[in-house]
């Protein structure tokens, strides 16, 4: 029996969901929740393998976040806290509480901005590369472990299929200010 054929078998608790809501509401198309039921499970999932990674490494999910954003930016691994909103999709004050909290924590400083007098820059600290680089090399493999069941192929069109309905549906909503 192939993996296709074994799915078909068993089923799922979003199957069994769209199911009682066909027999409820037949008159309503289930279908949207056939996906987006099983995307929100898959994200409840990966949201705690995230939190169990992080919290290896004394760090919430939004303090991975921050720092790594500040580490993909390359060397000298530094931002603008405009540049941290929008990479975290937060607010101001959310950004600038966040920042107080990880600069508490020795894993970013903030100073001026050489080119604005008025700005900061946050940079991460060699203590910060160090927890977000451990942290990282952590998620990567329990989110490989949350993948394993779909070969690369498969991986591969799904990956596909996301990133187009994640930018359409990142297309009609407002930039966060």
């Amino acid at each position: 029996m192939t993996d296709r054929q074994s799915y078909s078998v068993r089923k799922d608790e979003v199957e069994e969901l769209v199911s009682a809501w066909r027999r409820e509401r037949p008159d309503l198309d289930s279908a949207p929740l056939e996906v987006l039921s099983r995307i929100t499970r898959l994200a409840r999932h990966l949201d705690i393998a995230r939190r169990a990674a992080f919290a290896e490494h004394g760090l919430e999910t939004w303090g991975f976040d921050v720092l790594a954003a500040l580490r993909r930016a390359g060397a000298p691994y530094q931002l603008t806290p405009g540049q941290l909103i929008h990479e975290n999709l937060v607010t101001s004050g959310t950004i600038t509480n966040r920042l107080d909290r990880l600069e508490g924590d020795g894993l970013l400083a903030r100073h001026p901005d050489p080119s604005d007098g008025r700005g900061t820059l946050v940079r991460i600290t060699d203590k910060g590369i160090k927890v977000v680089d451990a942290a990282l090399v952590d998620l990567l493999n329990r989110e490989k472990e949350l993948l394993k069941s779909l070969p690369n192929k498969e991986r591969d069109d799904l990956a596909g299929l996301l990133s187009r309905m994640l930018e359409h549906v990142e297309s009609a909503i407002p930039p966060i200010k």
